[in-house]
């Protein structure tokens, strides 16, 4: 291979380039994650739509750095131009939600403002991809100047400090303005003294146009999940609040008489059971609303739910009732169904108050904030909370007759009897069910009544309330062909480029590089199947511990630290073959699906917490000995590199599959995808010693000037 144009700048080290630069592709990604799905309302239900244009992005990255050049190549400075036009276009045109179609449910009343979806996704995916293709060129090309295995470490280790950076400004509510601000300045200390000038310009371009005018937005600020956005006006009993999040309406906070005059229903809870609640547990209490009504009607004792620490302490600050200062009002920032499975407490009367969280688990395609709350699992689970007498109460905007439908049938299976139903159908469906312990211990004007075409309750395996049907909707069909479509031409408009920079026939490099990637097609199945594997270990941990942002971060910061120890044991260790690798990567994933999380939720939190490490991470830790001791023996780093971060789209567009077959049906997938991996695998040269592993390959030491 010649020597790689775009070299690792004279003036920075090797080995700190590719560690800020792999830093820096973490801190755009999550970024873009956050800020893209604020603004543009159907990235906030479709999360891995811009993982899947990242992972795009940095792939080309990888092939443009493998490729051959008659001389150097420019300092990628495009990929900072389009990161200023993207964060232009989306401040300018905006986009809420689009309810059409029933298949899937959007709790919101806003309507379709901006650009039409099927202009905006395409546009934000190929504008995510040319954004992280920069980055992905840099990293790349540091690859060829160190030994396989030690770049990888450094890419690995970069990662996890851009993980850190963001995580650190999530928990101090630090706004796009620093996010990208510390985005631009890497990226102008990547690009070198010979882009200097033009990387300033476009920083200071960006902060004065668009992230500055954005941070100065009144009453925006920006919490661990969303950005919300604050309105004050004044109601008949003085001042209220309206609270948008990610531009839907969410929340109108006014004192407790004002909400029951206009909104009688939040009653509904307390006069659908014949006796007084002295305890109660209130998840999703929000700004504190629901809790100044508990107070209101004889609570002694009330524990206040909210995921978003945000949202909480505006409520301690603006509610008129002053309900969290109440001392009879203990607040919890914790997802609610992890706080019932932490609490030995029980209560007379357990409420889910509109729990809608309007955005996803960032990583996990389908799955929501909420979605393990109303899994029949999760009612049971509420159910054994309860004192003799008690009941469980939810209530929200439903829109959808089959939606109240099914969560009415859940808590008919629960609880064994049918519950107490109030129904305001003309308002979106609003709905109140309410189920005591026994029939005795509700009171309703209105029974439930199964109608024929329930859709059956949601389960822990598969937690998607609103879907109607277990079947991909049409949407996401839609769009994950068009990602299919859109990143082949890609590839193949970089393959194409790539056969002209060098020196003879086009169309022979052109074979050779097909040729080359084909070679590496078992890297692609790794690729595919590790991020299913990803996929799993996010779900099944936010259902083990709570879908909170910090459990999310430490799940991937996780997975990152099992794959940096495989990477230092096979770089140190003469590990296994590949075969006996294999061999235990299947194991790992028999127990992970034999184990069933029941079992696991049934345990206390330390032991719970080293059985799912050790379930989620063996098979994580074997498949990446696998992947370093091949990578290791590749003969062009970047292209192998990025023929594996390619693979992983085709496992994001896989994991939707989850909604058919559940989450772990994901790991009989992963499963087939890595036996094909050993299948296809070339076996034409020796696994590497560790001598190999450690030290850059003849061809590789060639390729360095």
């Amino acid at each position: 291979m010649a020597a790689t144009a775009l070299a690792c700048s004279p003036f920075m080290p090797t080995r700190v380039r590719l560690l800020l630069g792999s830093a820096l592709m973490l801190l755009i990604e999550l970024s873009l994650i956050r800020w893209l799905g604020a603004n543009i309302v159907h990235l906030a239900y479709f999360s891995n739509f811009v993982l899947l244009g990242s992972f795009l992005g940095i792939g080309l990255g990888f092939l443009r750095a493998a490729a051959p050049n008659r001389g150097p190549r420019p300092t990628p400075l495009y990929s900072a131009v389009a990161l200023l036009g993207l964060i232009g276009f989306v401040s300018a045109y905006p986009v809420t939600v689009d309810r059409s179609g029933n298949s899937l449910i959007f709790f919101t009343s806003g309507t379709t403002d901006g650009p039409p979806i099927w202009l905006t996704l395409p546009a934000v995916f190929l504008a995510v991809a040319v954004v992280l293709m920069g980055p992905g060129e840099i990293v790349g090309s540091c690859f060829p100047r160190l030994p396989r295995l030690e770049a990888y470490r450094l890419d690995l280790l970069g990662s996890l400090a851009g993980i850190a950076a963001f995580t650190v400004m999530s928990f101090l509510g630090a706004p796009p303005l620093v996010w990208f601000t510390a985005a631009g300045l890497l990226f102008a200390v990547l690009l070198g003294r010979a882009a200097a000038a033009t990387s300033v310009a476009l920083l200071v371009s960006f902060l004065a146009l668009f992230v500055y005018p954005l941070h100065r937005d009144t009453g925006v600020f920006w919490s661990p999940y969303y950005k919300v956005s604050t309105q004050k006006f004044t109601d008949a009993q003085g001042g209220a609040w309206r609270i948008d999040v990610n531009g839907i309406p969410h929340q109108t906070l006014t004192s407790e008489a004002v909400r029951e005059q206009r909104a009688p229903f939040y009653l509904q809870s307390y006069l659908q059971v014949p006796r007084t609640p002295k305890d109660v547990l209130i998840v999703g209490a929000g700004t504190g609303g629901d809790v100044a009504i508990a107070l209101k009607r004889g609570a002694q004792h009330v524990d206040a739910v909210e995921i978003d620490p945000t949202l909480l302490r505006f409520g301690r600050q603006h509610n008129p009732d002053r309900a969290y200062q109440d001392p009879r009002v203990s607040a919890h920032v914790n997802d609610g169904r992890a706080f019932l499975q932490s609490t030995d407490k029980k209560y007379d009367l357990v409420i889910f108050a509109l729990p809608d969280s309007l955005t996803l688990v960032s990583g996990a395609s389908s799955l929501r904030l909420e979605s393990y709350l109303f899994t029949e699992q999760a009612i049971r689970t509420a159910r054994a909370h309860l004192n003799p007498g008690g009941a469980f109460s939810m209530y929200n905007y439903y829109r959808e007759q089959w939606l109240v439908d099914r969560l009415a049938g859940t808590l008919d299976d629960a609880f064994g009897h049918p519950p107490c139903v109030y129904e305001q159908r003309t308002q979106n469906s609003l709905a109140v069910l309410t189920a005591g312990l026994t029939t005795a211990d509700q009171t309703c004007v209105t029974t439930w009544t199964r109608a024929a075409g329930t859709p059956p309750p949601a389960a822990d395996d598969k937690p998607f309330l609103y879907l109607r049907d277990s079947s991909i909707p049409s949407l996401y069909r839609n769009v994950l062909g068009l990602i299919i479509l859109g990143s082949s031409l890609a590839i193949a408009a970089v393959l194409v480029a790539n056969a002209r920079t060098g020196a003879g026939g086009g169309r022979g490099r052109l074979r050779g590089q097909l040729a080359e990637m084909w070679s590496y097609r078992d890297l692609f199945l790794l690729g595919a199947a590790f991020l299913l594997l990803e996929t799993r270990s996010v779900t099944g941990f936010a259902l083990y511990f709570g879908t909170t942002w910090f459990v999310n971060a430490l799940v991937f910061a996780g997975v990152l630290v099992a794959v940096l120890a495989a990477v230092e044991l096979t770089a140190r260790v003469r590990t296994p073959p590949l075969s006996v690798m294999y061999a235990v990567l299947i194991g790992g994933l028999a127990l992970s699906w034999l184990v069933p999380s029941s079992a696991l939720l049934s345990l206390s939190v330390v032991p719970r917490a080293i059985v799912a490490i050790v379930i989620s991470f063996l098979p994580i830790f074997a498949a990446n000995v696998i992947f370093a001791k091949r990578f290791a023996d590749t003969a062009d780093a970047p292209m192998a590199f990025g023929t594996n971060l390619l693979g992983a789209i085709v496992g994001g567009c896989l994991e939707y599959l989850s909604l058919v077959f559940g989450y772990q049906a994901l790991l009989v997938l992963a499963a087939v995808l890595y036996v094909g991996a050993y299948l296809v695998m070339p076996r034409d040269r020796p696994p590497a010693s560790p001598a190999e592993v450690s030290m850059p390959h003849e061809r590789q030491t060639a390729a360095t000037p």
